[in-house]
Parts: C-alpha cells; sequence; structure tokens
C-alpha cells in the first residue's frame, strides 16, 4: 500500500509517498481502507522529531481516519466488511489502510459524509473527555475555549453551546471572528488588539467564565486563572506558549480553582508545569485501551446524537491528496486555516 513516510526529521519536505507492507490485525482490530485522514497538532511534532512515541506504534503519522472496514480480526463482532466507519488512531492514518482497535472505531454520524467523517473523532473524544467528562461543564455555565478557529475550537464551540453553555472564544483576525461567531460563539474576542481577562470579565459583570479550554500553557497560565469564576475549571491541552510558568497561588486557594491538564510532551517542552496541577489527566492517545474505550463509548451516547441531529457539524477547511501532505503540514503550520485539514490517499 502507499503510504506518507517522514524519511528524516525536519521541515514539511521530508514527507513523502512510499510504497510499504500492508498492516496485519490481531483478534480485536479492524483493518480500515482509508478514504480521509486528518492532520493534527501532534503530527507536525512528530515529523520535527520531537514527539515520542510509545514502542510498537505504527511508523506513519494520522491520529484519526475514516473510510470502509476491510477485514475483521476473529473476535469482532459488533461490525462487518464494508461497514463504513471512523476511528481514533495512535498512528497510522496517512496510509491507504490502517489496523484499528475494534474499541476505537465509531460508526459514521447521520448527515456526515464518508470522508468529512475524519474530521470528528479526535476532536471528539478530545473535547468531550476535556470539557465535559472531566470538567463538567453544564448548561448555564459560561465556558472558554482560545483558538476558536482551530480543529479542536470549532467543534468545542459547537458543542458547549448544544450542552446549554454561553460560549466565549479567542482568535486573531476578523474571519476567524466572524467563522467562530457563525458556529456560536456567544462572545468573540481578538486577542492580539484586547485583553480577554478584560472583556471576559466585562461581559460577566466581574465574575468570570466557568470552564476555560487552553492550548497556550505557560504565557496564558495566571491570565487563565484570572479569568475563572469561583470553582472555575482550567484544563490545558498543549502548552504551545511555553511549559514553564508561575502563579500566584491565591487565586488559586480563595476561588477554589481547578488546574488539569492532557498536554503533548516533546523534547523542547516538558512536563510538569512548575504551578500546582491539581488534577492531571493522562494524554487521549497515551490512556489505557479500557478508558479510550470508555472515551468512545461516550462520545457514541452523547456527542453523535448533537452531529445527527445537524446542530454539531465537522468544520472541514481543505482537502489535499496524500502525496501533497507535505503541503497540508506547511497550510497547518501557518494557523491560517480554520477547522480541519483533511487528506485523502
Amino acid at each position: 500500500m502507499k503510504a506518507v513516510v517522514i524519511t528524516r526529521p525536519g521541515d514539511p519536505e521530508v514527507l513523502q509517498v512510499r510504497d510499504v507492507a500492508e498492516p496485519l490485525i490481531k483478534d480485536h482490530e479492524v483493518l480500515i481502507k482509508v478514504a480521509a485522514s486528518a492532520l493534527n497538532r501532534a503530527d507536525t511534532f512528530h515529523r520535527k522529531g520531537l514527539y515520542e512515541l510509545p514502542s510498537g506504534d505504527a511508523p506513519f503519522l494520522g491520529m484519526e481516519c475514516s473510510g470502509t472496514i476491510e477485514a475483521l480480526g476473529k473476535n469482532v463482532t459488533r461490525w462487518k466488511i464494508g461497514d463504513k466507519v471512523c476511528a481514533l488512531l495512535h498512528w497510522g492514518g496517512y496510509a491507504e489502510k490502517v489496523a484499528v482497535p475494534v474499541e476505537q472505531v465509531l460508526p459514521i454520524p447521520p448527515g456526515v459524509s464518508l470522508e468529512d467523517a475524519a474530521s470528528l473523532p479526535e476532536v471528539a473524544c478530545t473535547v468531550w473527555s476535556t470539557v465535559f467528562m472531566t470538567s463538567r461543564l453544564s448548561a448555564g455555565e459560561t465556558f472558554l475555549v482560545h483558538g476558536g478557529s482551530s480543529g479542536i475550537g470549532t467543534f468545542a464551540i459547537q458543542m458547549a453551546k448544544f450542552q446549554g453553555a454561553k460560549v466565549f472564544t479567542t482568535a486573531g483576525n476578523e474571519e476567524k471572528l466572524v467563522a467562530c461567531k457563525n458556529l456560536g460563539a456567544d462572545v468573540v474576542i481578538n486577542y492580539k488588539t484586547e485583553d480577554f481577562v478584560a472583556r471576559v470579565k466585562e461581559e460577566t459583570g466581574g465574575k468570570g467564565v466557568d470552564v476555560i479550554l487552553d492550548h497556550m500553557g505557560a504565557s496564558y497560565l495566571q491570565r487563565n486563572l484570572d479569568s475563572l469564576n469561583s470553582d472555575g475549571r482550567l484544563f490545558l491541552i498543549s502548552i504551545m506558549g511555553g511549559a514553564v510558568g508561575e502563579v500566584n497561588l491565591n487565586s488559586l486557594l480563595t476561588r477554589r480553582l481547578t488546574v488539569q491538564a492532557s498536554c503533548i510532551v516533546n523534547k523542547l517542552q516538558t512536563v510538569p508545569f512548575h504551578v500546582v496541577i491539581l488534577n492531571t489527566a493522562a494524554r487521549l492517545r497515551f490512556r489505557s485501551p479500557e478508558k479510550k474505550a470508555e472515551i468512545i463509548r461516550e462520545v457514541e451516547k452523547n456527542v453523535w446524537p448533537a452531529i445527527a441531529s445537524g446542530k454539531v457539524k465537522p468544520v472541514v477547511y481543505r482537502y489535499f491528496p496524500l502525496s501533497e501532505a507535505s503541503e497540508a503540514h506547511r497550510l497547518m503550520e501557518t494557523s491560517k486555516h480554520i477547522g480541519k485539514i483533511l487528506l485523502r490517499p
């Protein structure tokens, strides 16, 4: 089969399509003929040689995909050959075929095309497990997601709105702010021209928001805490703004704040943070098979009906052929996109 191979750590041009052996499935796995795979920021870290992989993982990029089941392990009972599915992967989506544990496979939500479904597994599992399962965002609360035009951001806005929260988001230009507004955000903040702390306080009567989903880390840490309501919850999913930060612990103690983390670890940025982490969640792809299976079940139960209703939709910015994976990575690293970037074999 064809797959995108990292010829050496480096810039996007190190990605090349090569002929490789087809994956062999285990008893509890299915073989998926890939219709599309989505880019994630972790792919770019791995391409540069900055991402530590567990032993035994596929050597190809791609943390999610959609496609058609082509073969079944002998212990698989739910699925049959020919079923249209999407899946959360360890790695391996940048290829024509991928082997996937059956617990990480999902049906295509009603109303979503086979290819667009590739944009859903990673964002749905990340948002549901962090914002709802862990941070317990509920109807009537307020929610701030940074980077609202990203794949995670566009999905988090829609899902939080569907659950009855008031949604705040930040973005860096007018086009992205308009896109976030169209997805349901109640308050949009240009982080380049506005102080998001002041705007959040203004919009909430000085209280702050109940839950924040952040990808910046250290550079936003104290400002995020300043933006939280009493009993507020901050969840960190990346550390693009640095890994080491200082906080005023009074803000944690007096307002009973919770800081939680699920961060990408690489050779340039390391955790733990030099702050109090009251509850650290394991990174999604490094969680146990049992925990990932639980998240997948929760997503199918709670998120898929929201998509089936048409209230939550995949946001796809652009498709690239597999042979242009390097161009897709260049686009992702400009941060000009809104939503997800997908690859087609």
